[in-house]
């Protein structure tokens, strides 16, 4: 990951107090779609279960701004920790490991929600409170915490959503209305040249507002020219893979994503399912005849991405490349959507 341009971040505090608000409801709305009897199920088994992720987006938020910085005494110590951190999967092994210890049982979800409440609550306080209270924390200056909070909040959130795609259709409920699927065929992707030159990996941390700690310094790399497929792989050209059976041959995969594959026992992307009348897509609340999506962009892993490259005789592209096809233009000047959005 890296910052190709600066990200655009709020001016004032009613701005900052504006996007908080926002992104809670948009977490909320994406909690909403789980059953209640669902709470302590776990679709995948590297992520904690739902109820895990409702205490850890406040602790983590109180962790780093008002524990760390304000100092400011907690609400319930025994949450900030419970809820503190996820699980470091070791994908070689198959083991996971968890931070802090799993407990026997989790806290109820009343008790979670007056938790995150409270946490919230403090959030809007701390917006202020942050300028007056004289911190020399690198993440206090001109509230770089804030903006790590918010894409934390923004990540889990993708987080929450592959999990419920992957829960019994029974599970979740449905919301209404649902806006219409397009099932419209893919056009034809092209091979574009992109020009050899210079691609800007990460930023300087004395402009950035926000960024990862993988993401700077700035730097910037030399890339030769290369050819890039203009659209992503479509769910067709990806059966195509699969139903050659070319998918199951170990030559076309890297020897870690092999014992990956082998680990998972899987036989297609996980997304799909094969029964007696054909092939299946599971969107999020529905199971559609895969031929349907055929045009959809393909949704795999980076080991079934590079499994796929291999058996077309092509390649993923490098981090640099990628920068270089994203976001330069044919003269090589840098911009946000040089290829058309």
């Amino acid at each position: 990951m890296a910052l190709p341009l600066q990200r655009r971040v709020p001016s004032n505090i009613d701005d900052l107090r504006e996007n908080f608000t926002a992104a809670w409801a948009r977490t909320d709305e994406i909690f909403a779609l789980i059953s209640p009897s669902e709470w302590a199920a776990t679709p995948i088994v590297w992520r904690h279960p739902f109820i895990f992720y409702v205490g850890h987006l406040p602790a983590f938020s109180w962790n780093q701004i008002c524990g760390a910085i304000l100092q400011w005494k907690s609400f319930d110590p025994y949450f900030d920790d419970l809820f503190c951190r996820g699980i470091d999967p070791d994908v070689d092994t198959g083991e996971c490991h968890w931070h802090p210890d799993v407990p026997e049982e989790w806290p109820n979800m009343a008790d979670t929600l007056a938790y995150r409440d409270n946490v919230r609550g403090a959030l809007l306080e701390s917006l202020e409170a942050l300028d007056r209270c004289g911190s020399t924390d690198v993440m206090a200056r001109r509230g770089r915490v804030f903006q790590m909070v918010l894409e934390h909040e923004f990540m889990h959130q993708e987080t929450l959503l592959y999990m419920l795609q992957q829960l019994p259709l029974g599970k979740l409920r449905r919301p209404r209305p649902l806006p219409q699927y397009s099932f419209q065929r893919a056009p034809a992707s092209r091979s574009v040249l992109i020009p050899s030159g210079r691609a800007r990996l990460g930023a300087k941390f004395s402009e950035a507002l926000f960024g990862w700690d993988n993401e700077f310094e700035e730097m910037f790399v030399d890339v030769p020219s290369f050819r890039m497929d203009s659209l992503p792989v479509s769910n067709g050209q990806f059966f195509e893979f699969v139903d050659s059976e070319a998918y199951d041959q170990e030559r076309y995969w890297r020897p870690e994503d092999w014992r990956w594959k082998n680990l998972e026992r899987k036989k297609s992307p996980t997304l799909w399912t094969k029964r007696d009348a054909g092939w299946f897509y599971r969107a999020m609340f529905d199971l559609l005849p895969l031929e349907q999506v055929a045009g959809w962009p393909v949704y795999v892993s980076l080991a079934e991405a590079r499994a796929y490259a291999s058996w077309v005789g092509k390649r993923l592209p490098t981090e640099a490349e990628y920068h270089r096809a994203a976001f330069y233009g044919p003269d090589g000047s840098e911009s946000e959507y040089p290829w058309g959005n």
